[in-house]
C-alpha cells in the first residue's frame, strides 16, 4: 500500500448529536488532503439505518425530501419528521429516528417505558396515501421500547387489556396486553412491500434483547429494563396466540426497541442489514474496487459495533477485497487494541482520548476530526517508510 498518491475512500457514519455523516466525511477529507495533497479522495458518507439514512440515499436514488408533522416519542410531543419519495414516486424512504429517535428526547425526560413509535406509523400512513408500492424504512437510533405497538396503533391495530380497553402508549403497558385486534389494520399494507434497514441483529427479548441491551441508553434503570423485557415477552406471547406469529427470536426483531418485531407482524416486513442496504444503493463496492485505503468512523466504537453497525459492514466488504480500513471514532469503549489487527482496523483513533477535559473534543468535533484524520494518515505513511 503506497499512500503518497493513493486513492482514499472516506466513508464515515454520523457522529450522533455532533456531526452528520456528510459533515464527518468532509472533515476527514480535509484531513486526508492536508496529509496527502496528491491523493485522490472520494467521500461516501454512510448510514446503517439510523440518523442520516435519507441523506445517504437521496443523492443516489433521486427523489423529493418531505417533512410531515407527526406525534413524537414523548406524550403530547409533535415533531416535523423527514421522509422522502424516490424514483418515480412509487417508493417511500422513512427515517424512523426523525419521528421516534433518541435525539428527540431530552436527557432529563428519557423513559423507555412511555415513549412511542406512533409517529412512525403516521409516516407509513402518509406514504400509503401517496400510493407508493414499496417502503424502505431505516430504524436505527430509536428512543423507544414499545415493540412497534405505537406504529401499529397508528395503522389501525388495537392493543387491548383483559377488559377490552385500549392500552396506553409505551412499552411498559404491554405487561397488561391480553388481545391484539388487527381488523382495522390499513388494508393498503397488503399491497405494499416493506423493507427494513436494521442497524442491529438483536432478538426481541432476553439477555441480548431490545430492553436489556438498549434500554439503559434510553433512560431505563435496572428495574425498568427488567419490566420492559417482561412486557415484550408478554407481547410476543400474544402475537403467537392471536396472529400465529413467532417473532421473539428473529434476528433484528429487537431493533429500535422491538419496532423490528412490529414491522414484521403488522407490515409483513422483511428485515435487512441497514449498512448493506446503503452500501448497495450507493455503489460502495464500485468505489471500493478502485481504492487503496478506506477511512471510516462514527460517534462510538464499542461491542455493538460488531452487531450489524455501519463499521462492521464496511470492514466486511473491504476485507473481501483485501483493502485496509482505518477508523476515527468519537470515543472507544475498552482498549483500542481490541479493534485493531486480525479482522479489524489497521489503525484506530478517538477524538476523546483522555488528553483533555471530557467533552471538549466534541465541542469542536469537525476541527478535531480533521486533525485526528491528518495525524492518522501521517502515521500510516510513516509505517511505509
Amino acid at each position: 500500500m503506497r499512500l503518497d498518491r493513493g486513492r482514499i475512500l472516506v466513508a464515515p457514519d454520523s457522529f450522533k448529536g455532533t456531526l452528520s455523516a456528510a459533515e464527518a466525511a468532509m472533515a476527514m477529507g480535509r484531513g486526508v488532503r492536508r496529509a496527502l495533497p496528491r491523493a485522490s479522495v472520494t467521500l461516501r458518507p454512510v448510514s446503517d439505518g439510523g440518523e442520516g439514512f435519507i441523506d445517504a440515499l437521496i443523492p443516489f436514488m433521486g427523489g423529493t425530501p418531505l417533512r410531515t408533522e407527526v406525534r413524537g416519542p414523548l406524550p403530547g410531543q409533535k415533531v416535523r419528521a423527514r421522509w422522502a419519495l424516490v424514483g418515480k414516486g412509487t417508493t417511500a424512504v422513512i427515517e424512523m429516528a426523525s419521528a421516534a429517535g433518541l435525539m428527540l428526547v431530552p436527557p432529563g425526560k428519557r423513559d423507555p417505558r412511555v415513549t412511542t413509535t406512533f409517529g412512525v406509523g403516521e409516516l407509513i400512513r402518509n406514504a400509503l396515501e401517496r400510493n407508493v408500492d414499496s417502503i424502505l424504512i431505516g430504524i436505527g437510533g430509536s428512543g423507544t421500547n414499545d415493540g412497534g405497538t405505537g406504529m401499529g396503533a397508528a395503522l389501525g391495530v388495537r392493543f387491548l387489556d383483559s377488559s377490552g380497553a385500549a392500552l396506553p402508549p409505551g412499552g411498559a403497558a404491554l405487561a397488561g396486553l391480553a388481545r391484539i385486534d388487527i381488523k382495522g389494520l390499513d388494508p393498503r399494507l397488503a399491497h405494499t412491500t416493506v423493507t427494513v434497514a436494521c442497524d442491529v441483529t438483536n432478538p426481541l427479548t432476553g439477555s441480548d434483547g431490545a430492553s436489556r441491551i438498549f434500554g439503559p441508553q434510553k433512560g431505563g434503570d435496572p428495574a425498568a429494563v427488567a419490566a420492559l423485557d417482561s412486557a415484550l415477552h408478554r407481547y410476543a406471547e400474544v402475537l403467537r396466540t392471536d396472529l400465529g406469529l413467532d417473532v421473539e427470536t428473529i434476528p433484528g426483531s429487537g431493533a429500535a426497541g422491538g419496532l423490528g418485531a412490529g414491522l414484521i407482524a403488522f407490515c409483513n416486513a422483511r428485515l435487512s442489514s441497514g449498512i448493506d442496504v446503503v452500501l448497495d444503493v450507493t455503489g460502495f463496492d464500485e468505489a471500493l474496487a478502485s481504492s487503496d485505503l478506506v477511512l471510516t468512523g462514527e460517534g462510538r466504537i464499542d461491542a455493538q459495533t460488531r452487531s450489524g453497525k455501519a463499521l462492521s459492514g464496511i470492514l466486511r466488504r473491504a476485507r473481501a477485497r483485501h483493502i485496509p480500513v482505518a477508523a476515527v471514532a468519537g470515543s472507544v469503549e475498552g482498549a483500542e487494541g481490541e479493534y485493531v489487527g486480525g479482522e479489524g482496523f489497521i489503525a484506530l483513533a478517538a477524538l476523546e482520548d483522555g488528553s483533555g477535559p471530557p467533552g471538549a473534543p466534541m465541542k469542536n468535533a469537525s476541527r478535531v476530526l480533521e486533525e485526528k484524520t491528518r495525524a492518522m494518515v501521517l502515521t500510516l505513511i510513516a509505517r511505509e517508510s
